[in-house]
């Protein structure tokens, strides 16, 4: 939550009032500290995996079409 409002408060001009979905990158972002918390070291996608799920090796790594 912290991260929404810190993009709220930072990106000011970009969010008209109202309910916005926000970069799924910032919750990433949180995910991937948690994971560093507990230890947990993941390996980056090659690019051949990247080109198999249509995804960006750096993320994010939802959808567009998924909601948290």
């Amino acid at each position: 939550q912290i991260l929404a409002q810190i993009e709220l408060f930072t990106k000011k001009g970009q969010y008209a009032i109202g309910i916005h979905t926000l970069p799924k990158i910032l919750d990433e972002e949180v995910a991937m500290a948690h994971l560093d918390y507990l230890g947990v070291k993941l390996d980056k996608l090659t690019p051949t995996q990247s080109a198999y799920v249509d995804l960006e090796p750096s993320g994010p790594f939802k959808p567009d079409y998924y909601r948290y």
